[in-house]
């Protein structure tokens, strides 16, 4: 099978793959990035193409430089520098740089490296982290892997950079699943698949015959629970992504539908419509038993674990049109969090416990909005014909979610966009898209 296939890679490179300091880190270094700013104008960055001394060896630093540059240039924070424009041309990463010439290009950051073949299955993949204008080294860093796994060993190069950089963890060795769509609206074929978090290596991990739905990571990126008609009405599986199982989680009366993991991976909350009520539930995978949270007779759906486990975001029309709520994790102490005009839904917490995400629909149109826990703040980041299901990055800093045109040749795409909302990119999908869930940073 092929996600077979997709675990023996991972198991692969998990072996092989390590990260160490080469040289030491430079603990003040000139360049500042704050991210916390609203509008943050990108750093430029210089990442000329890895050294190698075989051909094979260059053709694959360029790729892994390449793969860098985007990663970088996505995230908003960095202006990955042409190539064509650089002055200087290393020729060995032991030595500094001349600063001066990258000076001139006004390149702030420079990432010089080199791919090292240590035998047909085994590469090293070295570089260094220069702070231009301070002229000193930020970080040296060296990964080990097989040249199989090169883009992955560059996204982590990527996640490196990033933390140097800006302190905070990266997001770019991830993955995104998501739901790949085929044919007419009233023929619609709605299949699993997966992908990096960029949209490269897409795979389907499930067949186009059961329409299935709200697909979910578990913590250890190794698991993913859905929504699928497969017996008529809507239920919650669980599918091992290493060993293609999957199953189904009680066979309720009911509907049961929107499931997401606890921070720990050993709860479900999902919501379950039973004698013409729906309620927030929270289910239990060793013992599969189910607790109910919510008893109110309005429609309780969307619940979301915050990181630390102890409340859980949901919405609810008990109130008139769908709004925000905020409970324990036992359903005690309910509180309303929004209070704006429209309808909220799909609300998810950030990984970092300061923000949840929400969709909000308003005189016809729909928006990807973020706000503080207690409901202060509240930002729209996006608006279109129709955005949905937001899904947030592994460090809390990018959200990806579904935007829908309409009309006849209306299309479903995957797009991010970042907290200042000025950073709005679409990833590249093998078809029409929607439903991105993402999944923590790779083990």
């Amino acid at each position: 099978m092929k996600s077979n296939h997709l675990l023996s890679k991972l198991q692969m490179f998990c072996v092989w793959l390590f990260v160490a300091c080469i040289l030491p880190v430079t603990a003040q270094a000139q360049i500042e990035i704050d991210i916390t700013k609203g509008n943050i104008e990108p750093t430029p960055i210089a990442v000329p193409n890895f050294l190698s001394s075989s051909q094979t060896g260059q053709e694959l630093g360029a790729n892994v430089a390449e793969i860098i540059r985007a990663d970088l240039e996505r995230s908003g924070l960095f202006k990955s520098l042409d190539p064509q424009s650089f002055i200087e041309t290393q020729t060995n990463i032991d030595y500094e740089p001349t600063y001066a010439d990258w000076r001139v290009i006004k390149a702030q950051a420079l990432v010089s490296g080199r791919i090292i073949e240590e035998s047909p299955s085994r590469i090293r993949v070295e570089f260094r982290l220069w702070d231009v204008f301070a002229a000193k080294q930020l970080a040296g860093i060296r990964l080990a892997s097989t040249p199989e796994n090169w883009r992955r060993t560059a996204h982590k190069a990527s996640d490196a950079i990033y933390k140097a950089l800006t302190g905070e963890e990266g997001y770019f060795d991830s993955r995104i699943v998501f739901i790949d769509e085929k044919g007419t609206k009233l023929n619609r074929q709605k299949r699993l698949g997966i992908m990096d978090q960029d949209g490269a290596n897409p795979q389907f991990l499930l067949g186009g015959s059961d329409i299935v739905l709200t697909p979910r990571f578990s913590p250890s990126s190794q698991k993913i629970t859905f929504m699928s008609y497969e017996n008529i009405r809507p239920q919650v599986y669980l599918l091992d992504i290493e060993t293609g199982r999957r199953e189904l989680l009680g066979n309720f009366p009911g509907m049961t539908f929107a499931p997401t993991f606890s921070p720990k991976g050993d709860k479900l909350v999902l919501s379950m419509a039973r004698k013409g009520n729906t309620d927030i539930y929270l289910m239990d995978l060793n013992s599969r038993s189910t607790t109910r949270l919510t008893q109110h007779p309005g429609i309780d759906v969307s619940g979301s674990f915050s990181p630390d486990g102890d409340k859980i975001v949901f919405n609810s029309d008990r109130g008139g049109p769908p709004q925000l709520y905020v409970m324990d994790a036992d359903g005690r102490n309910q509180k309303r969090i929004s209070f704006g005009k429209g309808r909220y839904s799909a609300p998810v917490w950030s990984p970092r416990g300061d923000k949840i995400a929400f969709v909000r629909s308003l005189n016809g149109r729909f928006s990807i909005g973020v706000m503080d826990p207690d409901g202060k703040n509240e930002r729209i980041l996006t608006e279109s014909y129709l955005d949905e299901g937001p899904t947030w990055s592994p460090n809390g800093r990018v959200i990806a979610f579904s935007r829908h045109t309409r009309g006849e040749k209306a299309t479903s795409e995957v797009w991010s966009v970042d907290l200042t909302g000025q950073n709005l990119r679409r990833i590249n999908t093998p078809g029409k898209a929607s439903d991105p869930a993402w999944s923590p940073l790779l083990p």
